[in-house]
């Protein structure tokens, strides 16, 4: 099991953080899909490829606490933005950029993000993705292509590009 933990743990944690956007319930979902793995592992079938399924647990770990979060109202606290220094223009628009798409996906349906993140993130196939979900392989193509129109039109909405938004 330390083995199987040492090999993927920044995969399933990297998962669960951009599903997510917190590291302390990134690193709880990451700890709950190892031990739902290890105790399901007799039910993997070794002759589908391990990945996408521990990938696909992670994923409905986190999801189900996002349907969990939604059902109890935010209490955190609003805290002003503060300008990063020693940083250079470019780091600072890199940092800039990867805060609205981490902005943009904490908005996309679940599923979405999900089969967004195994595909660009992860660099799964398409197949390998609708494998680990359990769910046809158009719907996967549907729900990645669903996740880059609604960041994108969530990065046009916010002035980070340029054209008309989608969004109704």
């Amino acid at each position: 099991m330390a083995e199987l933990v040492r090999r993927y743990q920044g995969q399933v944690f990297a998962l669960c953080y951009r599903m997510l956007g917190d590291r302390q319930d990134a690193e709880d979902m990451a700890q709950e899909t190892f031990v739902r793995v290890l105790r399901s592992l007799e039910r993997w079938d070794n002759t589908r490829h391990f990945e996408p399924w521990l990938l696909a647990i992670a994923g409905n770990r986190c999801r189900t606490l996002l349907a969990t979060r939604k059902r109890r109202p935010d209490t955190s606290p609003i805290v002003a933005d503060v300008p990063a220094r020693g940083y250079d223009a470019e780091d600072q628009a890199l940092r800039s950029l990867s805060e609205e798409v981490s902005l943009g996906l904490a908005d996309i349906r679940a599923e979405y993000r999900q089969a967004f993140l195994m595909f660009h993130q992860h660099e799964m196939s398409y197949g390998d993705i609708a494998a680990s979900l359990d769910c046809p392989l158009g719907t996967v193509k549907t729900w990645i292509h669903r996740a880059r129109r609604e960041l994108i039109d969530h990065l046009r909405l916010r002035g980070i590009v340029e054209g008309t938004s989608h969004a109704v």
